[in-house]
């Protein structure tokens, strides 16, 4: 039994078979990460008892059986795969069911074409997907590939008794397939030039006017992007490993360069992808991916509405997704080929895990990867530690003793390719939000003592405080490998395209420069509004009467924030579906951000935007006595004061201002900042009505 990381069990069918019951259900158990459900234990006994009987029975049992097997990168998962004579039979079991619901037969045929447009050793090959409802009382009698003539047949439907019937007439009907690649389970990602072209034509001719509307000058971003792709250039003819970063003022369109240069980078001004050439955006920010997907898949499915064609938003979704994705899948895939457990804090491929390409090596696909937000890359020990217990719940990778940061290790990702590599990363000033975010100091760190024959281009302004607290030059003063351009910053926000000195503005304001902020609060104040309340009520009142048209509005806290609820607002579920929704849903839909019942957090929106918004600015972080004061709330009854002792102390501290960073840059034509009077009242015996919203609590800082 081949045991790869990328399913829970994969064997010859005849062996599979002949195994004991209990022993194959310990095998699943165990392999997966956390606890089983009870229901998912339930449903792999109703298919290892189906399987055992039904293919005993089939005319060959030649092949191989693969259990919970994941597309790679995609983060799916397919209940059993067969390879058998040459054809791949994806199976998605309902156990105990016997209708058949159109959705059920639209999830197969995903995985379906998961494999036939992003899995290597099957883009040649016929695909079957075959819903097993197991009390269906009978099966499809009608075998036909799709319209779309890919060699993928439309979804067949059988109860569990029919099973080994409908294999068989499968079988017969194609009976010269070509062989599987006996390595079929480790292999490689490779999306298909379709989806790719999909991509292109998603994002050359999109009207996603929510996430990329802006009036200013564009200058920049153009000058950026052709530097960019020169240094792409450069490598690929040197045969080089490069890293660029690429710095920019929030709401500077960091994140446009970006998708703008993997674009560029595909197609090189060609009709067709040029082959062997791809770039892929990555990002950590899962709304951010989540609503950038959506957004796209919503607004290729609606143009292709318009145009009288056929499309699911599956389709458009499916599409999207070779373009831009979350980076953590990326990680994982490289990690299910190392090694494990690591011995001597070395990482080394494994043979057995992954195939060998004579160009990309044991790399992945794509020469150029773009890292959105690089300064959120996790640190050494959250990385090990995440890693130790075997990732979130679900995942099963468990990696013992990791040696490196996440920045190592996406380096050493791209050091795998045998010819040359391109890294871009698009770092934020002072955005570290979340524990564990290791800065762009790792980076640097990785370059210097591990990856020492890669080129480093890098913008002046990383040199700035706000980039590894100040200490680029030092860190970098003995690498004989880098090359400073002033192309690589963006200095413009286009986000706020009424205001360009914002964010100097929200940065001198955090700093407690008083003087400043004041000035250039005057020269931006005609143009873009910033008022301040103390009134929840009359800070939506002026969004609403401010907000027209198709024009986004919303309210924002920290994730510090506690007492909003007397306010009547409520925080936006965590959960990517949630900010899709905020974030796109129109004002006929109540989970719309317009709504200003929902407030979504800086982990929300750290890069996205709304048109105008109202900053709900509670007691966590104060201005008190000419300083910022920092306090979390004890979910009970106190709000306890955060001092400087140790690092980790510091950190939070560091991610609690640049909370207030992030929520103050997100409204491209105007906000309102509402910082509470607080509750006033006290009871008969003289004690406050409420001791966690005392009005000193908030007047310090309404005054400054």
């Amino acid at each position: 039994m081949n045991n790869s990381s990328r399913c829970l069990y994969n064997s010859n069918i005849n062996i599979f078979i002949s195994n004991e019951k209990e022993y194959l259900l310990g095998i699943l158990c165990d392999r997966y990460h956390g606890d089983a459900l009870t229901t998912t234990r339930d449903a792999w006994v109703g298919e290892i008892e189906i399987l055992q009987k039904e293919l005993c029975l089939l005319s060959t049992n030649e092949g191989q059986i693969i259990f919970e097997y994941d597309i790679p990168r995609l983060g799916k998962r397919i209940d059993v795969v067969l390879l058998i004579k040459g054809i791949i039979f994806c199976l998605e079991f309902k156990v105990g069911e016997s209708n058949i619901l159109e959705s059920d037969l639209d999830q197969v045929l995903d995985y379906a074409l998961d494999l036939k447009n992003f899995h290597r050793f099957s883009q040649e090959a016929l695909i079957v997907p075959i819903l097993v409802a197991t009390k269906h009382k009978t099966r499809s009698s009608f075998i036909q590939s799709s319209v779309y003539d890919d060699r993928v047949v439309n979804p067949l439907i059988t109860g569990e008794k029919q099973l080994n019937e409908l294999i068989d007439e499968v079988i017969k009907h194609y009976p010269n397939e070509k062989p599987i690649d006996p390595n079929w389970v480790i292999s490689p990602y490779a999306p298909t030039p379709t989806i790719i072209e999909a991509a292109r034509a998603l994002y050359e001719n999109h009207s996603v006017e929510d996430i990329t509307r802006h009036e200013a000058d564009k200058v920049t971003t153009d000058r950026t992007i052709t530097y960019i792709l020169d240094i792409i250039q450069k490598s690929k003819e040197n045969k080089e490993k490069s890293i660029c970063f690429v710095t920019g003022v929030p709401g500077a369109g960091k994140t446009l360069v970006g998708l703008d240069v993997a674009v560029k980078q595909t197609y090189q001004d060609s009709d067709k992808p040029i082959e062997d050439e791809g770039a892929v955006y990555l990002s950590g920010n899962g709304p951010l991916v989540a609503v950038l997907n959506e957004a796209l898949a919503k607004d290729n499915f609606e143009k292709c509405k318009a145009r009288g064609e056929n499309k699911k938003i599956t389709d458009s979704r499916r599409e999207v997704k070779k373009f831009i994705q979350i980076i953590h899948r990326y990680r994982d895939n490289m990690l299910a080929k190392i090694k494990n457990p690591v011995e001597n804090g070395i990482l080394e491929i494994d043979p057995e895990k992954a195939i060998k390409l004579e160009e990309a090596g044991y790399g992945e696909v794509e020469h150029v990867a773009i890292f959105d937000e690089a300064q959120r890359s996790w640190t050494h020990k959250r990385l090990a530690d995440y890693l130790k217990r075997g990732g979130t719940y679900g995942n099963k990778l468990k990696v013992p003793n990791f040696p490196m940061s996440e920045a190592s290790f996406l380096i050493w990702s791209l050091d795998q390719r045998e010819d040359w590599a391109t890294i871009i990363c698009l770092v934020g000033g002072g955005q570290e939000i979340n524990t564990g975010e290791a800065g762009i100091t790792e980076w640097i760190k990785s370059l210097n003592e591990i990856f020492t024959h890669w080129k480093v281009y890098i913008s002046p302004e990383l040199t700035e405080p706000e980039y590894a607290e100040g200490m680029v030059n030092e860190l970098l003063k003995e690498n004989k490998n880098v090359i400073y351009s002033e192309s690589l910053h963006l200095g413009v926000s286009l986000r706020s395209y009424r205001a360009e000195k914002l964010s100097a503005f929200v940065h001198s304001l955090l700093e407690l420069d008083k003087e400043k902020a004041s000035t250039l609060y005057n020269e931006i104040k005609d143009n873009y509004p910033i008022i301040l309340t103390r009134d929840i009520d009359k800070a939506k009142r002026w969004l609403h009467d401010k907000v027209r048209g198709s024009e986004r509005t919303g309210v924002l806290m920290s994730k510090e924030a506690a007492r909003y609820k007397p306010l009547g607002i409520h925080v936006l579920n965590s959960g990517d579906d949630n900010a899709v929704h905020w974030f796109l849903e129109d004002k006929t839909d109540v989970r719309s951000s317009n709504y200003l019942e929902d407030a979504a957090t800086e982990i929300q929106v750290q890069g996205l935007e709304l048109d105008y918004t109202c900053i709900l600015w509670d007691a966590d972080m104060r201005y008190e006595n000419g300083a910022w004061h920092y306090y979390r709330f004890d979910s009970k009854s106190k709000w306890k004061e955060q001092t400087p002792t140790s690092e980790s102390k510091q950190d939070l501290i560091k991610y609690m201002l640049n909370a207030y960073r992030v929520l103050l840059t997100r409204a491209r034509v105007g906000m309102i900042i509402c910082v509470p009077e607080g509750n006033k009242e006290k009871t008969s015996s003289g004690y406050w009505e409420d001791s966690t919203r005392i009005p000193e609590y908030y007047d310090g800082t309404y005054e400054y």
